[in-house]
């Protein structure tokens, strides 16, 4: 028979085994709670890493379906000449050189170095110029590839505000020459902004014509002989037969042909065949 000390000792160490072992217990059940609050937060993150990666990848999607999927620049209502004989480099220098008559406008030359030539596949300006007027818009697209001199000229002018408050001064109506000019603020056919510069294109065609079609839409500079361009400008609103001396750097969007139809169709002071046009076209601002 156990004595008294010996079953107090074995109740003892009963006692002693029952405390370790609900130790033990509280131990992994703190453990198991830890644990399952980390998979819990690595659950989460994996899930929102999931959505961020999945939302970054349709992001991706979305800009590059955005890219595939922009509109090109519409093509002109009547086919341009051939491209240049010989393309030029990426970057090319201009030169605006002063003339004698000082300028219509007050107004700066354009930058003349490192002057872009790069556009679209087909070396089109990627975003047009728009011309406001009181008879409605007219939306340029612009072939900086074949006439970038001529281009950067447009840009420097329309931002510096050059056109506001001018009017397209001349119409022509024959049945050869179909043209509205622009770009004179004396309104005289004389004014300038003080310097000029060389052709483009399509003068650089070696197998030119006599006689070129400036396709409805086309626009050129105007000018008094070669390398005479400044500001003034023609749109063609009808086919017209042309020398090749004028350089061509854009035309008219289609949807806006209508507003040189509705200048057309009004006339011409005096109702002869060259001249200014009845309805009064005031540019009030070009932009782009």
């Amino acid at each position: 028979m156990p004595t008294n000390q010996q079953r107090r000792a074995a109740a003892k160490r009963k006692l002693q085994r029952q405390l370790e072992r609900r130790a033990e217990r509280a131990r992994l059940r703190r453990r198991n709670t830890v644990l399952g609050a980390i998979v819990g937060v690595v659950v989460i993150a994996a899930v929102v890493g999931g959505v961020m990666v999945y939302k970054s990848s349709s992001d991706d999607k979305s800009t590059q379906a955005a890219s595939t999927t922009s509109a090109a620049p519409p093509q002109p209502a009547a086919p341009m000449p051939a491209r240049r004989a010989t393309p030029f480099p990426d970057l090319v220098d201009c030169k605006y050189d002063p003339t004698p008559a000082p300028a219509a406008k007050p107004v700066n030359p354009p930058a003349a170095t490192g002057i872009a030539t790069t556009g679209d596949a087909n070396g089109i300006m990627p975003q047009p110029m728009k011309i406001e007027t009181a008879q409605g818009p007219i939306t340029m697209w612009m072939r900086i590839a074949d006439s970038p001199c001529t281009v950067n000229n447009f840009i420097s002018l329309a931002r510096q505000g050059y056109f506001n408050g001018t009017t397209c001064h001349r119409m022509t109506s024959s049945a050869e020459l179909k043209v509205l000019q622009c770009g004179d603020p004396t309104g005289s056919g004389t004014g300038g902004p003080g310097y000029q510069f060389a052709d483009e294109f399509p003068v650089d065609q070696p197998d030119k014509k006599p006689l070129l079609t400036y396709g409805r839409g086309m626009i050129a500079m105007a000018n008094a002989g070669p390398g005479t361009n400044g500001s003034q400008f023609f749109l063609v609103y009808g086919d017209s037969k042309l020398p090749p001396s004028y350089t061509v750097f854009g035309w008219v969007d289609q949807n806006d042909l209508q507003t040189l139809d509705k200048i057309a169709q009004q006339g011409i002071v005096g109702g002869g065949e060259d001249g200014q046009p009845v309805a009064k076209v005031e540019i009030t601002a070009v932009t782009g």
